[in-house]
């Protein structure tokens, strides 16, 4: 997995975390979270935006092994791939909004270019 950042969770629990994070920002286009979270699921999003760029059977196989919701796997493959074929990266931006109210995290919003 790209990135060092442990998160604060096991192994697998990040691991789902992101997962869902992922599916969840290629569903909606837009997620507001915290900064670190978001630059590690920038990461997994432009990868997973760019196996969704290939044509080939594996990397469609790899989509829909990472991203939790079937439609949202066909989403990517069927229109962010195409929607971004002509860039090479940089699908994502992060905008920080500044700290939540709680415990002075800072906060971000990440959305697809």
């Amino acid at each position: 997995m790209p990135g060092t950042r442990k998160l604060g969770r096991t192994s697998d629990h990040r691991r789902a975390m992101l997962r869902a994070m992922v599916t969840y920002l290629c569903e909606t286009g837009k997620i507001e979270t915290t900064v670190t979270r978001a630059k590690e699921v920038r990461a997994m999003a432009e990868k997973m935006i760019t196996l969704g760029k290939r044509e080939d059977l594996h990397s469609k196989r790899q989509v829909f092994s990472f991203i939790t919701k079937e439609t949202v796997a066909k989403k990517v493959i069927d229109e962010l791939g195409p929607k971004y074929a002509d860039r090479d990266g940089g699908y994502t931006r992060i905008i920080k909004t500044g700290v939540r109210r709680g415990d002075a995290a800072e906060m971000a919003i990440i959305e697809l270019v």
